[in-house]
C-alpha cells in the first residue's frame, strides 16, 4: 500500500482511537475475516520467533505457515519499516518491567 493512501491513513487514525485489549478485538474481529485474522496472528506469532533466532523449519513446524510466510516475516524484520521491531521492542520491555 502507498504511505499517502487517504484510506489507509484513516484506518490507522482509527486504530489509534482503541483504548484495550477488548475495543481492539472487537474492531479487528468485525474488519476482518476470521482468515484475514488467523494469518495476521499466525505472522505476528512468526515474527516474534523469527526475532529469537528459531530456524525457519522449526517455525513452519510448529504454527504451520509456510516457509515462504516465514522468509517474508524475516525479511520484514531485516529490511521492513521497523513496525514488527517496534512492538517486538515495546513486548520485551513490557515483560522485564512486569
Amino acid at each position: 500500500m502507498k504511505k499517502n493512501d487517504g484510506n489507509l491513513k484513516e484506518l490507522l487514525q482509527a486504530i489509534l482511537q482503541l483504548r484495550n485489549l477488548d475495543e481492539c478485538e472487537r474492531f479487528l474481529v468485525d474488519l476482518c475475516t476470521p482468515a484475514e485474522l488467523r494469518s495476521m496472528a499466525d505472522r505476528w506469532r512468526a515474527a516474534r520467533l523469527v526475532a529469537e533466532g528459531i530456524p525457519y523449519r522449526l517455525i513452519y513446524q510448529r504454527i504451520g505457515v509456510s516457509t515462504a510466510t516465514v522468509t517474508r516475516v524475516a525479511r520484514a524484520l531485516t529490511q521492513g519499516e521497523g513496525g514488527y521491531q517496534v512492538v517486538l521492542d515495546r513486548s520485551r520491555k513490557r515483560v522485564s518491567h512486569a
